[in-house]
């Protein structure tokens, strides 16, 4: 087992222990999605705040573990949607997979998709 396949897993018994534990059986797709992206969106505000986001204060020392920890908390969050849209690791690797190669021709100029033209700033 790789180590996408582990998170996938891992995740999956924490969200079904949460689920359990917290009597959440009953809550549909919809709004499990709706409550992660909310939890990514507390996530990476919890991270925005770790990297002196705030011009209006003095900056403090970053980090780095707190900052890791946050991506985490980001991660749990991502894997459990994914997990609820029916993705499997190896599904989001070749959908991912597939996404960064088209990106990469954006970026060169070669994607039909407009906005994207070869020189264009």
């Amino acid at each position: 087992m790789d180590k996408l396949d582990r998170i996938f897993q891992m995740q999956k018994a924490l969200d079904d222990d949460i689920t359990r534990r917290r009597g959440l059986e009953g809550i549909g797709f919809e709004e499990w999605m709706q409550k992660d992206v909310l939890a990514i969106t507390a996530e990476l505000s919890e991270l925005l705040n770790e990297v002196n986001f705030k011009w209006w204060k003095n900056k403090k020392e970053i980090d780095p573990a707190a900052v890791k920890e946050e991506l985490v908390d980001v991660l749990h969050f991502f894997v459990s949607m994914c997990l609820r849209a029916g993705f499997t690791a190896d599904e989001l690797f070749e959908v991912y997979s597939s996404k960064n190669q088209e990106n990469f021709n954006r970026q060169n100029g070669l994607s039909s998709k407009k906005g994207y033209e070869a020189g264009g700033v």
